[in-house]
């Protein structure tokens, strides 16, 4: 059964990848014409998203990369940007 969320609900919700690392919190929702076209998702002190950008605050995840919404945002792990661990 589909469940209905508003928008407004969504924020601060925690972003997770499709593999289980924590990506970071919904910090905003981007509309175009009364559709969502993105998620802006802020980083946090213990995301990943922290680890791969340093000092950058988030990013914009485009919607057709979200997997789920419930509780938490699950994202494509794809969303996750290009990072080397060696540095």
């Amino acid at each position: 059964m589909l469940k209905m969320k508003k928008i407004s609900e969504a924020y601060d919700m925690r972003v997770f990848t499709d593999t289980g690392d924590y990506f970071g919190d919904i910090e905003e929702a981007i509309l175009t014409n009364s559709k969502v076209f993105g998620w802006r998702v802020k980083a946090t002190k213990s995301s990943f998203l922290n680890k791969v950008l340093g000092s950058a605050k988030g990013v914009i995840v485009p919607h057709q990369l979200v997997k789920s919404i419930g509780d938490i945002m699950i994202i494509s792990k794809s969303a996750v940007p290009a990072y080397s661990s060696e540095e």
